[in-house]
């Protein structure tokens, strides 16, 4: 009793910023859950017998799937953004650098 049950409506500025901050949020949900499925490292690979000397980014995209959880790793060239190699790795793949050497010297992907 004694309230107005009838909401004011919103004018022109109060409208705009209700969208700017609902569109706000939305990229920040977008943007952590990017950050949740992709990861990626560079690391320094001097070996001779490797597929590329210098520095190499190993980029980690999680394939989110229910059925056959994996992930995708990707090395490339860091001076020239060439793609080296790519192969489907497990969904619990620790992305450093010790287990990305291990995974280019197995040959496997």
């Amino acid at each position: 009793m004694g309230r107005d049950k009838n909401p004011k409506s919103l004018d022109q500025a109060a409208f705009l910023t209700l969208v700017k901050t609902a569109s706000e949020v939305l990229w920040r949900h977008e943007q952590s859950a990017r950050a949740r499925l992709h990861r990626s490292i560079t690391l320094v690979d001097d070996a001779p017998s490797s597929i590329a000397s210098g520095q190499i980014r190993a980029d980690l995209d999680l394939a989110p799937d229910d059925d056959k959880p994996h992930a995708i790793l990707s090395l490339f060239d860091d001076a020239t953004n060439e793609p080296l190699r790519r192969g489907r790795v497990a969904a619990s793949f620790r992305l450093d650098a010790a287990s990305v050497q291990r995974w280019m010297r197995s040959g496997e992907g």
